[in-house]
């Protein structure tokens, strides 16, 4: 599935994708058990995991295509840890996986968030779309 595809939800846990738009909203459906709900745009904003990155000491960003990459290819070596991991362990963590992050606006709730994502498209084997463009 392409990063393209795969949104995530302010406010719902998980990851979705789009069904299909209507009129105030979209029609979702969670990656995870298949379920689709309404989920409306006054309340919750849809960000494509395509278009987020993590901000590096340059000014610049890395988008997430390139870390998850980078994150397979040291599955074998260096492994992901779980979300629950010390924080020290999680920075440890970023600096292999992008040795230039920025460290005064990468927060552990980034790191949080992109292992969980990670974690939960491994498991689903969600990787092999677009992601090594």
């Amino acid at each position: 599935m392409k990063l393209s595809e795969i949104l995530a939800v302010t406010g719902l846990p998980g990851l979705y994708k789009a069904v299909t738009e209507r009129k105030g909203g979209l029609i979702i459906e969670s990656l995870a058990d298949g379920k689709r709900r309404f989920a409306p745009q006054r309340k919750h904003q849809f960000a494509p995991l395509e278009s987020m990155a993590m901000f590096t000491d340059d000014g610049e960003a890395e988008p997430l295509n390139k870390l998850f990459s980078r994150m397979n290819e040291q599955a074998e070596d260096n492994p992901a840890p779980q979300t629950n991991a010390s924080k020290d362990v999680l920075f440890e963590y970023i600096a292999d996986i992008l040795p230039n992050y920025d460290k005064d606006q990468v927060h552990v709730s980034d790191i949080k968030r992109l292992l969980k994502w990670y974690h939960f498209m491994s498991e689903h084997n969600l990787f092999g779309g677009d992601e090594e463009e």
